[in-house]
């Protein structure tokens, strides 16, 4: 009798000690808990706001830790968010290269049919290469996509050469109905004599080359307002120059929606990352043919930090305006 005694007391101690836990866990939780989305080949996080239904959604293409903060972001000031992965998840392919868009597509109509989703306001955000994707898929779907939010854009489609890590084989970054969505090809980045990574150099010779002009992404397809930010001193790519080429093209076609091209000065390629984080490394490294060599991003911690939350507070207004 005593031993079950014990053992009963042993079960009720585990029993208060879990419903302590979810308490205290829902008590201290102040964040939107994501509802986890597999479905029809889906792999994706959505973060839906307390205020009901109809809501400017935004899809934050590539996922990971940063389409997790937007999305916690955006559901906490009443906007749905999608982050929604592409690579690297258990069904979807392992390298970025020769992307079905078809997969986006497949994403954007089961979001319109979300009771928290206004399906005339969708948006499609990205950063460096997502910012490239969103671009492209804004000017492919445009009856599904009604804004961009690109940092760090780029102007036109790069091959799936421009990463190391990637195959050999020369392949379009994107293809939608077996069809390849044209680029600008590029032999893997290598460094130089000195052994360094000349990365600006590395894609300003791919935007003189003859291909960049059919590579060029067709922007001016976009239904709806596009928000675009860079750094001035971006040491990875020149998105600065490219957000320019993007404003330059819709001006020559006689773009009918909002167009915000801000750049900051003092600001690299970070201003991609978390607006409530500082950051300490400016540099990082690229592995090519086994050996690691480094490279710059540019900008610097207080230049990068006030870009990051000048942005947040302009796409936010963004937002509210749709």
């Amino acid at each position: 009798m005593k031993k079950n005694n014990k053992y009963f007391l042993i079960i009720g101690i585990c029993s208060l000690l879990c419903i302590g836990y979810f308490i205290a866990d829902n008590i201290l939780f102040d964040g939107i808990r994501p509802k986890n989305i597999r479905e029809k080949g889906i792999h994706a996080q959505l973060f839906l706001p307390k205020n009901g239904k109809n809501n400017t959604t935004v899809v934050l293409l590539g996922g990971g830790q940063w389409g997790d903060y937007w999305g916690q972001y955006f559901a906490k000031n009443n906007f749905t968010g999608l982050s929604l992965a592409y690579t690297r998840q258990p069904g979807l392919p392992l390298l970025p290269e020769a992307i079905d868009l078809a997969y986006f597509e497949n994403a954007l109509r089961w979001l319109q049919k979300q009771p928290a989703v206004a399906p005339n306001k969708i948006v499609v955000m990205g950063a460096s290469r997502n910012a490239e994707l969103a671009l492209v898929l804004a000017a492919t779907f445009p009856e599904l996509i009604h804004g961009v939010i690109a940092y760090a854009p780029s102007s036109v489609s790069w091959s799936n050469t421009v990463l190391p890590f990637n195959s050999d084989d020369l392949k379009a970054s994107w293809v939608y109905h077996n069809q390849d969505i044209p680029y600008v090809p590029m032999d893997k980045i290598k460094p130089d004599s000195t052994g360094t990574l000349q990365m600006l150099s590395y894609w300003q010779r791919g935007l003189s080359k003859p291909a960049a002009k059919n590579a060029a992404i067709a922007v001016e397809n976009i239904q709806g307002p596009i928000l675009l930010f860079s750094g001035l001193d971006d040491q990875v790519w020149p998105s600065a120059s490219m957000a320019n080429q993007i404003e330059n093209r819709l001006q020559q076609h006689n773009f009918s929606h909002s167009v915000q091209n801000i750049q900051y000065a003092q600001a690299g390629h970070l201003i991609t990352t978390n607006p409530d984080q500082r950051s300490k490394q400016y540099q990082a490294s690229l592995l090519i043919e086994g050996k690691s060599y480094p490279y710059n991003f540019g900008g610097n911690s207080e230049g990068d930090v006030k870009a990051k939350q000048d942005a947040r507070t302009k796409l936010m207004q963004f937002l509210k305006k749709l």
